[in-house]
């Protein structure tokens, strides 16, 4: 055990500040996963050659982070002063996780065993939804256990967007999976449940036979009308009063992308929210500290 206060961060190691590793709700999910007396994993040290009786971080950064937030007083350590500066860029380039699957698996043991999703998140130092998401995996609808235990579908994100837009239209999207050069991303799936929604709307659309690409068309009622020649169209219920906004939507910034505020979700905690970017539908859970409010626009 060494004294946290003799331990200096490497300058020079590879992550740069802005990688999501280091992201504040990233340190503190690493530190609630720690027990009383820190990491079980100690840090690698060497000696600062500048300064007798301190240390330099070889691996471990982001634990030491999460001693600091843990106001641990010392970490378990040992010192290797045979050190290379490529080792950690090595290390981190060769780590190889545990897949979606496996964490899905180990969350079904514990289950099993008689966990609650909480309680797993708990010890685990993530949120309840991570935990949700991935325990989706474990019952997933025919075709989207299909493209997932192919391969073709990783991302846990994309596996639940599926199962949601499975739930309301699964033969729409048994035939968008059974395409096999459809690609499955988040952008694709956006698309895909955005062609869904406009669909149960009752938009009118035209698909190509080959790609199932889908095109947007003009709904029903509005093709009816142009039948009939120009009718002035009569909008229901609306907002009389200027002052009011009928559906607010709260444009931010985060990490430099365009995104908005999902309003409809319940925050993780205090101080957070779940965050949506523009480009690629991403959503996630972040601190309101890394957000930038941008506008307040009427949807």
């Amino acid at each position: 055990m060494i004294s946290i206060d003799l331990i200096d961060e490497d300058p020079e190691q590879p992550r740069s500040a802005d990688n999501p590793g280091f992201r504040p709700e990233s340190i503190q999910e690493l530190a609630n996963s720690f027990g009383p007396k820190g990491p079980k994993t100690p840090l690698s040290l060497r000696d600062n050659p500048k300064e007798s009786g301190r240390y330099i971080i070889n691996h471990g950064h982001r634990r030491f982070r999460a001693c600091k937030v843990k106001k641990l007083d010392e970490v378990p350590a040992f010192i290797d002063n045979d050190y290379d500066v490529d080792d950690q860029i090595i290390e981190n380039i060769q780590r190889e996780g545990q897949s979606p699957r496996e964490i899905a698996e180990r969350i079904g043991i514990k289950q099993a065993a008689g966990a609650k999703n909480k309680d797993i998140a708990a010890r685990w130092g993530k949120s309840g939804s991570w935990v949700t998401q991935y325990a989706t995996l474990l019952d997933l609808p025919e075709p989207i256990a299909a493209v997932f235990n192919a391969g073709r579908a990783n991302d846990v994100t994309v596996v639940n967007e599926l199962v949601t837009a499975y739930k309301g239209n699964p033969e729409e999207v048994t035939d968008w999976l059974s395409v096999p050069t459809q690609e499955i991303s988040r952008g694709e799936v956006r698309l895909l449940r955005e062609f869904l929604a406009e669909k149960n709307k009752g938009g009118s659309t035209m698909r190509d036979p080959n790609t199932l690409d889908i095109v947007f068309g003009e709904t029903d009622a509005e093709a009816d009308e142009g039948a009939q020649g120009d009718k002035p169209k009569k909008e229901k219920g609306r907002n009389t009063d200027p002052d009011k906004l009928k559906k607010a939507i709260v444009q931010v910034e985060h990490d430099g992308r365009p995104a908005r505020l999902m309003l409809s979700k319940r925050p993780p905690a205090e101080g957070y929210a779940w965050i949506k970017y523009e480009d690629d539908g991403q959503q996630f859970e972040a601190s309101l500290t890394d957000v930038r409010l941008v506008a307040l626009i009427e949807g």
